[in-house]
C-alpha cells in the first residue's frame, strides 16, 4: 500500500450514513423524526425498494425496508455490549424524563475512568437496533499511538512550562 498515509490510508473525511434494515419503514421513520429528532430528505427516485433517508447531527440514516421480515434478528434485551449507534446529548436528565414520558424501556448505565464519569442510556428502535445517549464528550480522548502520545507529551510539557513562565513572571 505504497502512496498511502498511514493515518487515514484511504483519506476518509467523515462518517456519511449508517442503513438499518427494518421491519417497518414507516414505524421506523416515526422514531427516528419523533424520538431522536432526524429530518427526512429527499431519497433518488432511482431505488426500485422501500425506504427512507434521514439526516441530522452530521449524519445521514437510511431506513431499508426488509425483504424478510422473519428472517430478521429477534428483539433480544438490551445489552450495552452489543451493536449500537452512540449520540452525545446535552442534558442526560432531560433523555431519561423523555424516554420516561414515551414509555420507551431503557437500561441506564455509568463509565468511570480516573474520577470523570460517563453516564449511558441504552434502547431499542422498533428494528431492534440498539441506540445509546450519553455525555461521552466527558471522557477525554487519548490517542494509544506511540508518535501521538509523544506529541501530545510535549504539547502538555510546553503548555506547562508556559504556565510556570506566566507564575513567575506574575509574582
Amino acid at each position: 500500500m505504497k502512496g498511502m498515509s498511514r493515518e487515514n490510508p484511504l483519506l476518509l473525511k467523515s462518517l456519511n450514513h449508517i442503513s438499518i434494515l427494518c421491519r417497518s419503514v414507516e414505524k421506523s421513520l416515526d422514531f427516528y423524526q419523533n424520538v431522536l429528532g432526524f429530518t427526512p430528505i429527499k431519497r433518488p427516485n432511482s431505488f426500485d425498494f422501500d425506504g427512507a433517508w434521514l439526516f441530522g447531527y452530521g449524519i445521514g440514516i437510511h431506513l431499508l425496508q426488509s425483504e424478510d421480515c422473519d428472517s430478521m434478528p429477534k428483539i433480544r434485551q438490551i445489552n450495552p455490549k452489543d451493536n449500537h449507534i452512540s449520540f452525545q446529548c446535552e442534558s442526560m436528565g432531560a433523555v431519561e424524563k423523555k424516554l420516561k414520558e414515551m414509555e420507551i424501556e431503557y437500561l441506564k448505565s455509568r463509565v468511570e475512568e480516573g474520577g470523570i464519569y460517563v453516564d449511558q442510556l441504552f434502547f431499542h428502535d422498533p428494528n431492534g437496533s440498539m441506540i445509546e445517549i450519553c455525555n461521552c464528550d466527558n471522557l477525554p480522548v487519548v490517542p494509544l499511538s506511540v508518535d501521538t502520545v509523544r506529541s501530545c507529551y510535549r504539547i502538555s510539557c510546553s503548555v506547562q512550562q508556559q504556565k510556570k513562565q506566566h507564575a513567575s513572571q506574575a509574582v
